[in-house]
């Protein structure tokens, strides 16, 4: 398995040569890569960010997300398949071969109501007309459920595996986010075996969004589970912190739960390499 820093605890947009400290930070810390967020539309971009984080020694993968102006539950999915086809070929350009987030629903977007059957139709439609642009991305879509606060489509794995297994595309993926699992699932390991089939990567993220192993996830269940079924893919740190007021609103994240995030990458990947070890 291979260890990586998802870049959401500095700014949604990494690009910048400010960041280049904080690349060569976690590179010497002992980071395989980071997982960077695209939220725009600007290919070269991400091709001269793709440069930079080679030559630190740094892997890439990517993340983004719909919303309310690009939801693929919408009857025309137009905008949404034209978002999720800019991020494949902004993360191709990255160099990333996956993408995730909340791609196959919208974030923050309900009716209240429950999922019903036209809009799983319209997901499975959508997610079938994405499959060739990925492919033709080299790009890897790794779909996220999340909790019910910020979702209603899926909110399980098993829900959401169900979906991927509908679609039947190679490039149509999941991963598993212990955030949203802590909240949802009653039995982690359990959620891991349903997915295990069609699961290609893993955000490891505490109850609290701050340094994985300082908070109540069921962490020994999760790691134990993760070697049964043989996982090999991607771990990556999420954390979110309060330095940038608009990730901190979208975030809910109202006080600081870590003393800098350079300590919570480094606690965090010692933690994750103790529980490796151990499971």
């Amino acid at each position: 398995m291979k260890l990586g820093m998802n870049m959401l605890l500095w700014s949604t947009d990494v690009s910048g040569r400010e960041y280049d400290s904080t690349f060569e930070m976690l590179k010497e810390a002992g980071f395989d890569g980071v997982e960077v967020p695209i939220f725009d539309r600007e290919v070269d971009k991400y091709a001269a960010l793709a440069e930079r984080l080679e030559s630190v020694g740094l892997e890439r993968l990517a993340v983004a997300a719909r919303g309310p102006d690009d939801n693929p539950l919408a009857e025309d999915r137009s905008a949404a398949v034209a978002a999720t086809r800019a991020n494949l070929e902004s993360a191709a350009a990255l160099g990333a071969p996956l993408i995730c987030g909340p791609l196959g629903a919208p974030l923050g977007v309900f009716t209240g109501a429950g999922p019903t059957a036209a809009e799983l139709d319209r997901a499975a439609a959508y997610l079938e007309e994405v499959a060739p642009y990925a492919d033709e991305a080299g790009v890897t879509v790794a779909l996220e459920y999340l909790n019910r606060f910020e979702m209603y489509l899926t909110t399980t794995a098993a829900d959401l595996a169900a979906l991927v297994r509908r679609v039947d595309h190679p490039r149509i993926r999941m991963m598993y986010d212990t955030f949203h699992a802590h909240i949802e699932e009653k039995d982690p390991a359990e959620a891991i075996r349903a997915c295990a089939d069609v699961l290609v990567h893993v955000h490891l993220s505490e109850n609290d969004r701050s340094t994985p192993g300082a908070g109540q996830v069921a962490w020994d269940e999760t790691f134990a589970a993760l070697r049964e079924v043989e996982y090999d893919g991607w771990l990556v740190i999420e954390a979110f912190g309060d330095a940038l007021p608009e990730l901190a609103g979208a975030t809910k994240i109202w006080r600081r739960m870590f003393e800098t995030p350079e300590a919570l990458a480094r606690d965090g990947l010692a933690f994750i390499r103790s529980n490796l070890a151990a499971a």
